[in-house]
């Protein structure tokens, strides 16, 4: 690439899009960006981002079956108009579907919908807990991470129907979580504790709690205290790493995923986001709270129990810039890398790649018959298969080894020429190591190595299509 060519890319401007839809509330964000190289580290990259459209959140629509489609297309086809969206298509983002909305039978006819209105440029995703704790930490407070280098940060993201904890440090994430602790799980007039329904997860816990009480009765303030206390405790849990909380038949139900704390010499500060995180820091700002149930749920209890907690709200407050509104944040901005602009990509009409699965993570000096196994669970991956590559560093004598060690194996893998093979690399590589593997476009197979992408603990990839010899890769089913 000429030193022209890479000019040009570096002030390309491109249009980045999230849309995120909850147990309580959905909302849409679009976010202008300068696509070009980091000044220190030379990786492609988003800088610069200017929103230029951000959603007032919603309500998610429901009806008595589910989610109700007809309301959805409507709330879509307004916001896409609202970002001139029905016009031309972003360069890369993500949608989610999260809590109780990824819960409903009908969930498939939403990423249906906006895959059907987005196409290609847009990964649509359901029940993703991983990735939705990891997006909420990004948005929220990645940069506060960054910030604060060597102080922990527990990012709670508690919503309607769950609450996804993260931790991380200096800006990385080192786990994630998910637990149906929520505000939704109980649905009451607005104003009122009157029962107008709940969840599988809030019948059992009523159950659990004793507490008697069908839709159309009210709960007493008394019971409310019991549910919220009880969720608190859950949380009050999750941050004391009490794992023997969740060992019991209630605490099962209510764990999808554990989150496993690290080892660490400094406590952390923990942070809020979702819903319940916004009237948090809303409340700390105004110091008012909305009237009872404003919301139709437990939103407001549960926000006012938790700064009640000394152990939840009694430790270093550090204060997220989104104030709260961090899952659309992170799905706009963190919900893809873009590749370096030497990737091997002979076929670029084969783009884009969806739901490529990463069969295997391999260090640059993988053996032969570690390659082997992997291409041999790669066969059965019709729509094609990814090996991630680890290794930032990648000397010519080790990329001419690995090449000739994958050469052979895919020669006795029986992996069919015609299936996409994707080798994702750290190292900005991508283009020798290809022309080394195919033996400079001699062997059949369809190979693409993209590289300069920063490995994640995903279990998918989607590859979009080529912009200016580069391709946005998005990453979900997050470990």
């Amino acid at each position: 690439m000429t030193s022209a060519a890479a000019s040009n890319a570096a002030a390309q401007q491109v249009r980045l899009l999230g849309l995120d839809f909850g147990s309580t509330t959905s909302s849409i964000m679009l976010v202008e960006a300068r696509l070009g190289g980091h000044s220190v580290s030379g990786r492609m990259g988003f800088a610069e981002p200017r929103v230029i459209y951000r959603s007032e959140p919603v309500f998610t629509p429901f009806d008595g079956d589910g989610l109700d489609e007809t309301r959805l297309t409507e709330l879509l086809d307004s916001w896409l108009h609202a970002c001139d969206l029905d016009k031309q298509a972003p360069f890369a983002g993500a949608a989610l579907v999260t809590g109780l909305a990824a819960r409903q039978a009908n969930v498939a006819a939403l990423t249906r919908l906006i895959s059907q209105r987005i196409g290609d440029s847009l990964i649509a995703t359901a029940d993703d807990p991983g990735l939705e704790s990891w997006l909420a930490f990004m948005g929220n407070c990645g940069l506060l991470s960054r910030a604060h280098p060597g102080q922990p940060i527990l990012n709670l993201d508690i919503g309607g129907g769950t609450t996804n904890p993260a931790i991380g440090l200096d800006g990385n994430v080192l786990a994630c979580g998910c637990h149906f602790i929520g505000a939704r799980h109980w649905r009451f007039v607005p104003g009122s504790y009157q029962l107008l329904g709940c969840s599988e997860y809030g019948q059992a816990l009523l159950t659990h709690l004793g507490i008697t009480c069908r839709a159309g009765a009210s709960l007493t303030n008394d019971e409310v205290q019991r549910l919220v206390a009880w969720q608190v405790s859950a949380l009050e849990a999750l941050v004391s790493a009490d794992n023997g909380f969740f060992s019991s038949a209630i605490g099962r139900l209510h764990e999808q995923l554990p989150l496993h704390l690290p080892a660490l010499a400094t406590p952390p500060a923990i942070t809020f986001s979702g819903g319940v995180g916004e009237l948090i820091y809303r409340h700390l700002e105004d110091a008012s709270w909305p009237p009872t149930t404003a919301y139709g749920d437990l939103g407001i209890d549960l926000a006012r129990a938790i700064l009640a907690s000394a152990l939840l709200a009694g430790g270093p407050r550090l204060l997220p810039e989104t104030r709260g509104r961090a899952t659309v944040h992170g799905l706009t901005l963190h919900s893809c890398e873009v590749s370096g602009t030497s990737l091997y990509l002979p076929e670029p009409e084969r783009l884009p790649l969806r739901d490529v699965p990463i069969v295997a993570r391999l260090p640059l000096d993988a053996d032969y018959p570690s390659l082997l196994r992997a291409l041999t669970l790669a066969r059965y991956r019709p729509q094609g298969a990814c090996l991630q590559l680890l290794g930032a560093n990648a000397q010519l004598a080790t990329l001419r080894n690995l090449a000739q060690r994958l050469r052979e194996a895919l020669l006795h893998s029986e992996l069919p020429s015609s299936q996409p093979l994707v080798l994702l690399l750290e190292a900005n590589v991508g283009k020798t190591l290809g022309q080394y593997v195919s033996d400079w476009g001699r062997m059949a197979q369809c190979l693409l190595v993209i590289d300069e992408i920063a490995p994640r603990p995903a279990q998918f990839i989607h590859i979009g299509r080529a912009h200016q010899q580069m391709v946005p890769v998005s990453f979900f089913g997050l470990e």
